[in-house]
Parts: structure tokens; sequence; C-alpha cells
């Protein structure tokens, strides 16, 4: 007992000078006091701290006590305070991604919410080649989630869904208007037929105007279209359309907007190319007929053998019991064009024609242009309705707020009724030629409509594509399997050692060195006047079929003059410039001289295919023929002692022409070429000597080591270079071509009508619109 309270005094006096030792004294204490209590309880029974000692679990009132508690002393300056608790962070829920398979890198980052930039940063240290991942390039499966992974997001695929369709919001036409609506109006009359045949001639007597003579070579290589009123008070809308083949879709859109096809054929030249192309033209779009026999005055015409010569193309004149009214005319002096006339608007009223005024317009291009004062211009049939100032169009993927309205003559005119010509002004984008005009409710109903038909075109050019890739991966999906085939017996290693045998060359070809290509090329920028000029060259274009020859490519074309943008784009591509009716300002050529860039600008366009083809001649390498100059048989051999050595020397006899040493010789031997080469010395006798004519003997050495024998032949040529022509052939020029550049021809009048005698390019609108799309470069 007595230790005990010793215990107690030495812990009490430990507790006050070094806390840590009265821990551990503590449970000493503890320790000995639980078994003394356990040993005698009654020993304990008026101690005065019975709770601390107790033991757990026992059953004396006395020795109850609270197990749990803690023993709390001060806190000493030096003593490590208790760790505090560490709070955990919340959970930051992260970014959900919707990815799907062929992503583009510009829908990546809008499904991110993030710019273009920020996947470029996310796929830096990659094997990426970032130099050419543009916004809309199709990403990997891996690189997606690499860099959604890399933004700190998480991703989920998107669910297969059948995606909604988008709604038409295109524009139509009306329905058929109540007949009790409808107003007769003036017919649409397409002039059409051969070059030469006097087609303006004819328009330029109706309006008592000179077109001719603003027309460049005398031809016409625009549609005109122009309101004509006759002395008897009739309106006719006369539409002239070019003569030549270059021009073929532009006289098919003439047809398909008329009423009327007035087919002028010269008395004197009878039934051409371009006359029976036009009768098939006024045939599809099932349009009747007037024959205008022309050049009447002329002393060799022969009106009744032009009438014959159309029964071959089933157009059946009246007197030989057909419908097809003839009409003797001479458009130079103007005789009979009043019968003509008269014909015209008696056809008209048989045909009933008949418009409503009223309404939505509705309407056809004929031509467009870029005017440097107004803009975006179109001519413009009026089909249906009054087109006013301040009516909103659209005419294929533009639309427009009229602000002016032009006649022929340039006057500005309020409205225009149904079977008017007008220009109008007001176009955002220039339309192309041969749209159809609808008048909309408003700027935003016009801006919806052009939308949904770019928005509907990019949809079948996407179906165009992915049916072109699934096509490239089934090729090459099948060219796979028969590579493998022949190798399946073989184990992977053997396999790959057999592959990289096989591949050995092309693998170690470097990527820069796999791109260059040998084939020649003529990039091409084409620029013009009108929409149809273009069309027209584009036309010729397509023609081409010499591209294993130089490889021909139209880069860009558009209307206008030439710009700095189109110098600039030449010099990227390293090609040339074609302008139809076009200028460039001093500054623009002094542009191009400088950057080397050259500059065609033409006016007619037989001058432009005529250069064209020159500059792909020019591209062509030169072709390098043989000319035989002489030919020697071998007599004897012997050698010669040149210092101290022993050179092999043929004794020869000339046969035929000439040896000159300056040339190339051949050994021949039987029917073999042994040896071709230079000759290192050509003696006779024992001079040297430049040349060796025929019947004289003479001794020649080679340049090498050649054994000649005795009746070896002897051959000397000249390689002579001659500079090689594409096989192109624009299906333009014919025999009159030849005729033209004869010396005899020298009226400029005649060679001109000459020259446009072509054969026709007979190509469909659809063709044209493929030919644009295929090499359109914005």
């Amino acid at each position: 007992m007595m230790t005990f309270y010793l215990q107690m005094f030495a812990l009490s006096h430990v507790r006050l000078t070094c806390p840590s030792a009265a821990m551990s004294v503590m449970s000493s204490v503890m320790r000995g006091t639980r078994r003394l209590v356990h040993a005698d309880p009654a020993l304990f029974s008026n101690f005065p701290f019975p709770a601390v000692f107790c033991r757990a679990g026992s059953a004396d009132s006395l020795l109850t006590c609270q197990p749990n508690r803690k023993f709390a002393f001060k806190h000493v300056k030096g003593q490590k305070k208790e760790q505090k608790t560490q709070k955990v962070k919340p959970k930051v829920d992260k970014q959900e991604v919707e990815i799907r398979q062929g992503m583009t890198a510009a829908a990546l980052a809008e499904a991110m919410n993030r710019d273009f930039d920020h996947v470029l940063e996310a796929l830096l240290n990659t094997s990426v080649h970032l130099d050419s991942l543009e916004k809309d390039t199709v990403l990997e499966e891996r690189w997606i989630k690499e860099v959604v992974t890399r933004s700190g997001m998480k991703f989920r695929w998107a669910k297969l869904s059948a995606s909604r369709e988008r709604p038409n919001r295109d524009a139509c036409r009306r329905p058929p208007a109540d007949p009790t609506l409808l107003v007769p109006r003036p017919p649409v009359v397409t002039i059409m037929g051969h070059v030469d045949h006097g087609k303006t001639t004819l328009l330029d007597s109706l309006r008592k105007s000179q077109i001719v003579s603003t027309e460049a070579g005398g031809i016409t290589q625009h549609i005109g279209a122009f309101l004509v009123q006759l002395p008897t008070g009739e309106k006719i809308t006369f539409l002239d359309t070019p003569g030549h083949a270059a021009f073929s879709s532009m006289r098919a859109r003439g047809a398909n907007a008329t009423d009327i096809v007035v087919l002028v054929v010269a008395a004197d030249d009878g039934v051409m190319n371009q006359t029976v192309e036009s009768i098939e033209h006024a045939r599809r779009a099932k349009v009747p007929v007037i024959v205008a026999v022309n050049k009447c005055d002329k002393p060799h015409a022969d009106p009744q053998r032009v009438k014959q010569e159309l029964l071959a193309h089933d157009v059946v004149c009246e007197e030989f019991g057909g419908d097809v009214q003839a009409i003797h005319i001479s458009a130079l002096k103007g005789d009979n064009l009043l019968a003509l006339a008269e014909a015209t608007v008696a056809l008209a009223e048989v045909l009933e024609l008949k418009a409503e005024p009223t309404g939505p317009v509705e309407g056809l291009v004929i031509e467009s242009r870029t005017d440097k004062g107004k803009g975006p211009v179109t001519t413009a049939i009026v089909q249906r309705g009054t087109l006013k100032r301040g009516c909103v169009l659209v005419a294929g993927k533009s639309w427009a707020k009229v602000r002016f309205l032009f006649d022929e003559n340039g006057c500005a005119v309020r409205e225009a009724g149904p079977s008017t010509a007008v220009e109008v002004v007001g176009w955002k984008e220039l339309p192309s030629a041969g749209e159809t005009i609808l008048e909309v409710e408003s700027e935003q109903r016009a801006r919806e409509v052009v939308e949904w038909r770019s928005h509907d075109e990019e949809q079948r050019k996407l179906q165009e594509e992915q049916s072109a890739i699934e096509q490239k991966q089934k090729l090459h999906l099948e060219e796979y399997r028969r590579e493998r085939e022949g190798l399946s017996h073989l184990s992977w290693r053997q396999r790959k050692v057999a592959l990289y045998r096989a591949n050995k060359t092309r693998f170690a070809t470097r990527p820069s060195e796999r791109m260059q290509s040998d084939q020649l090329s003529l990039p091409l920028i084409v620029k013009g006047d009108v929409d149809g000029s273009v069309e027209a060259i584009l036309n010729i274009l397509d023609s081409y079929d010499a591209q294993q020859q130089c490889e021909l490519e139209v880069v860009h074309f558009g209307i206008g003059d030439i710009s700095e943008n189109d110098v600039n784009m030449a010099e990227m591509f390293g090609g040339s410039i074609y302008g139809f009716n076009v200028a460039a300002s001093r500054g623009i050529e002094q542009l191009a001289a400088r950057k080397g860039i050259p500059l065609r600008l033409h006016s007619v366009i037989y001058k432009l295919v005529d250069q064209l083809k020159e500059e792909l001649s020019a591209k062509l390498p030169p072709l390098v023929s043989e000319n035989i100059t002489g030919e020697a048989s071998v007599v004897a051999m012997f050698d010669v002692t040149v210092g101290k050595k022993k050179v092999p020397v043929a004794g020869c006899r000339v046969q035929k022409g000439q040896l000159d040493r300056r040339f190339r010789f051949r050994l021949i031997r039987g029917r073999d070429t042994v040896w071709e080469g230079s000759l290192a010395a050509l003696r006779h006798h024992k001079d040297d000597v430049q040349t060796v004519r025929a019947g004289m003997e003479c001794g020649l050495s080679a340049d090498g080591d050649v054994d000649f024998r005795a009746g070896d032949i002897v051959v000397c040529f000249e390689e002579v270079a001659a500079p090689q022509v594409t096989s192109w052939d624009p299906r333009l020029l014919n025999s009159h071509h030849a005729l033209l550049r004869s010396a005899s021809i020298t009226d400029s009048q005649t060679q001109m009508n000459l020259m446009f005698s072509f054969r026709p390019l007979l190509k469909t609108e659809q063709e044209v619109v493929k030919f644009k799309l295929k090499h359109r470069r914005v």
C-alpha cells in the first residue's frame, strides 16, 4: 500500500517536470493498481479515486467507471499540435463530349465548346501533321479521344438514331393561273441559224440600229434580248443567239425561253452545221419554227434548194404540204421584213400566247455579267407577273432586291410585264445564266431559300463523295486480300520479311519524292465578261483529250476584269490567265509581267483557242527524229599505233550520201545494232577530214572499244529536234481554217465569216454544270 502512494507521489512530481515521462509512469501505475484491485477489492473501498483504477467489466458498484475517458493535459510550448483532419475536395464532374466516327476538327471543337486552335494545341507533340490539319479534316478515332482526354473532359459515343430531315424551304413555281386572269402577251422569238447567215443583220434592220458594228469580228458572242415594236403596233421580243459552235449551250437556253424560233438560212450556202443544231434545239424545246431564207438578193441565191435540204431534217415548208412558213428576205436591204413580222404575229395568234400579269414574278436569266458601276447585272425575260423595283427575287443560290430596271437601250423603267426583256440590278451575287427567277415575300425568305438550296447541294455532294470513298475502300480491301492470299501459308515473321522485300523500293522513297510527278501540266485561270462567255470557254476546255501529253486544269474561273487576286493565284499554281472580252489595268499588266505570269486577253474566241493550243504545244518536249546522211561498208581492219597504244581502225567505202564527223554513227551487223556513238577520228588517206562523200574510201576509229568486222555497215545520222504539237482538236476548226490562212483571202470580214464555220459541240447543260463543279476554286 505504501508502494502505491509512493508511485502516485512520483507520478505527480514527474507530471510537473516532464510530461512525456509522466505518460509512461502513468501506464505502469495503472497496471499495478489494477492488479491490486483484482487481488483485494475491499482494500480500495474507501479510496478517493476508485473510478480511475477500476477494471473494465467489474460487477462492483464502486468499481463502475467510464471506459472511454480521455486524459487532458495542458499544451506545452514545443509540443507538436495534433494533426488536423484533411478536408476532402468535392468531386468535380468533367464535361462530357459527344463524339462520333468521322468527325472533322471543326465539329470536334464545336462539340467541346472550344475553338479550332484548342484542337491544334491538344494535338501538339503527337504524330499528327498539324500543318496539313484543316477545319474540314476528318480525324481518326484515337485522335478524337486524345483531344477530349487532354482537354480534361470525358467522351461518350453518340447514339445511333435516324437524323431528322431538314424541312424543304425551297421556293417553287405557282400552280397554273385561272384562265380568266390571263391576258395576251407579246411573243418571244429567237433568231437562230448558222454563223454569217444574217441573224444579227436581220435584227439590225428590224430595230433600225447598228448592232453588227459593235460585235468583235462581226459576230455575236452574247445573247441579246430586245423588244421590237412593229409599224402595225404589235410588239415582239427578239432573242439573238451566237451562231458558232462554242456557244451551243447558250443557243439551247435561247430555245428553252422562247415561243417561236426564226431559223435563218442563207440562200447561197444552204443548210449548214449550226442550222441542223438549231433545228434540234427547237425540236427538243417543242417550239414551232419559221424559216427565213436570207440573202435572196445575191446572184447565186437558190431558195428552193434550201427548202429541199430542210426536208432531210423533217422541216417541211408549206409549199411541200407542211406547216412551216418560209419567207424570202434580204436582211441587208430590208426586203420582205414586214412579211416575216406578219408571219410571226400570225403564228403567235394561233398559239394564243397569254400570261398572268399579277402575282409573284417568274422569269428566266438569259445572261449575267458584272458591271463596274452597277455591280452584278442580269438580263432576264419575265414570264409571269410584273417585275417592279423593290421586288425580292431568288435565282439559283443568289438573291436580289431589285434596285433598278433597264431596257435594251439602257433607259430606266419602272416595271416589266410578261415577255419583256430587262436588265435587273441589285443582285447580292451573280446568278448563272439559265437559272429560274422566282419572287419571294421578304429578304428573310430569300435568305432561307438560298440557304436551303446550298444545304441541298452540299448533301448531294456529300453523298457522291461518300459513295466514292466506299468504292475506294472496297478496292483497297480487295487489293489487300489479294496481296495476302499468296502469303497465307507463311508465319507472321516470314510474311513480314516477304512484304518488306516486295515494297522495299517504295518504302525507301521519301514522301516528297513520292509526291513529285513528271506529268506536264498547264493550270488555267479563265475570266469572261458574262457568264455565257465563261460557260462557252469551259465547254471548249471540256473537250480536251490530250491529258497524257499535258494535263490541263482550270483552277479558277469568274466574271469581270483581271484582278490582283487572279495574278497571285496564277503565280501560286504556275499557270496562265486567259481573258475573254475583259480588260486589265496597267498596274495589273505590270504586276503580271514582273511575276512572269502570261496574260492572254482576247475578244474573239477562236484566237483564244489558237493561243491556248500554242501554249500547250510549247509545254511539250521536242520530238527527236533521225536524219540518215550517209552509209559506208567496212572493207578491212587494221591497227594504228598512237603513242604507245594501238587503236583499231576500220577501212570503209562510202556507199550513200556522206559521212560527217560531227554527227552520230551506228554500227550494224546483220540486223543487229552493235554500237552507237561518235567518232574519234575520220581520215582520208593521211589527212584528217570533216566529211567523206559517196564513192570515197576512208578510215575511221570509234570513241571507245568497238570490234569492227568486214562486212559491217556504218550509218551516219543526224538527230533533229522538231517541236511537238498537241493532239487536242477542240472540234471547232474545219476546212475553212486552212482557207482562212491562205494568202488569197484578204478581206477581214470574209475571214471572220469563214473562221466561224465550226463543227458543233453537242454538250448538254448537265455536262457543263458538272465541269463547273469539278474545277471550281473559291
